[in-house]
């Protein structure tokens, strides 16, 4: 927590009220409706000389108009929420049950809201494309929005964006050059064999037993496959089989997610995979179906922006910066950064939850801290333009 011990705010600021409306209506990818029409509503009610504005699926962009533009920045927000039953001690919890944002994405967009803002009030020299995005926790909206012909007319010359980060204190950012976040990949296996009585079993062919098998197999790939100088994660979340005690299971089915700092390293267990589920049909004489879901590229932070950025911080910033570590977290929006220079930080919200925790409770006191801080970077660094 922060020195105040509170995560919630007294007398909150506009954004931070915005934060809690946002709150209570997490919605899941490509469906985020409630969300675009509350955004769409806010950005309407700013002078409308000043932008144009653009909806892309359930996504938004927002192009803010320079004085005298050479380039234009991009600043992203994501949208969407998570499939999580909320637990936390909120009075604006969420009213859609079963869903919360519990990934932050409430404390992105109001922040996105607040930079929008300010530019619209206090124009800058250069443009500044804001990208509402869609479906970052799954099936992906970065990819197929940067493809898209509304973001293509707006294409930033350089790129932004920030992600909230439990494990450190509110007025820090952490970043570094290079890799940040992790390759990643869904993985689903599904296992077709024969079901029959629970006291026939050499009549059928059951798909738990090899199921159970394959989860430890695929283990093997991290411990003997991949250089142990590398890093990477198989972990399989989920498994499904069977219909009753005393019927022998037809069909069972893994869920789970791979995560590597190398593309190179992802293609390796993706063939390691198929050659294990290939061996597992001959040795449980059953079929293997493998999907890989979303597949989201490593989030690798331009060197040279990031060190520029990472410099402004500690010279001119209030906000205490922290070289981190690379993570195994996955996030589409290195899709964006691998077809435009620029960066991502963890933002500071100090609370003891982490990502994706039914009782995450982000400290609201960095939604303001982090306007500030952006506004004064992009004012900056637009101050350079040559």
């Amino acid at each position: 927590m922060s020195a105040s011990g509170r995560s919630i705010v007294d007398n909150p600021s506009p954004f931070v009220a915005i934060r809690r409306e946002l709150h209570q209506i997490p919605e899941p990818g490509f469906a985020e409706f409630k969300t675009q029409q509350y955004l769409l509503n806010y950005i309407k009610s700013l002078p409308e000389d000043r932008y144009e504005l653009r909806t892309w699926r359930t996504g938004i962009l927002v192009n803010v108009k320079g004085t005298a533009p050479v380039r234009r920045f991009g600043y992203r927000a994501d949208m969407d929420g998570l499939p999580i039953l909320e637990d936390t001690t909120y009075e604006f919890r969420s009213i859609h049950e079963g869903f919360m944002h519990a990934c932050g994405h409430d404390v992105h967009m109001s922040i996105g809201l607040g930079v929008l803002t300010h530019f619209v009030h206090h124009p800058i020299r250069d443009d500044i494309t804001f990208i509402f995005q869609p479906a970052e926790e799954g099936p992906g909206g970065a990819k197929p929005m940067l493809e898209s012909e509304e973001l293509k007319e707006w294409m930033p010359d350089q790129i932004i964006a920030m992600h909230v980060a439990p494990e450190y204190p509110v007025g820090t950012i952490a970043t570094r050059p290079g890799i940040l976040f992790a390759n990643t990949s869904e993985l689903f296996i599904d296992l077709t064999g024969k079901g029959g009585h629970a006291a026939y079993p050499h009549q059928a062919n059951d798909m738990v037993i090899a199921a159970c098998q394959l989860v430890s197999q695929l283990q093997t790939i991290i411990s003997r496959n991949v250089n142990p100088l590398d890093s990477a994660v198989i972990t399989i979340g989920k498994i499904d089989g069977g219909t009753k005690q005393n019927i022998i299971a037809e069909k069972a089915r893994l869920e789970g997610t791979i995560r590597t700092l190398s593309a190179e390293t992802m293609t390796l267990i993706k063939s390691r995979i198929e050659s294990l589920t290939a061996g597992m049909e001959t040795a449980y004489n059953c079929k293997v179906d493998i999907d890989y879901g979303a597949n989201y590229r490593q989030v690798f932070n331009h060197a040279e922006l990031t060190t520029e950025f990472m410099t402004w911080v500690q010279e001119q910033s209030k906000m205490q910066l922290i070289e981190c570590t690379e993570a195994m977290t996955g996030e589409d929006f290195g899709y964006l950064l691998e077809a435009i220079p620029g960066f991502m930080f963890w933002l500071g919200v100090d609370t003891p939850y982490g990502l994706h925790h039914a009782k995450i409770e982000p400290n609201e006191q960095a939604i303001d801290l982090a306007i500030q801080t952006i506004t004064s970077y992009v004012t900056w660094k637009s101050s350079q333009s040559n």
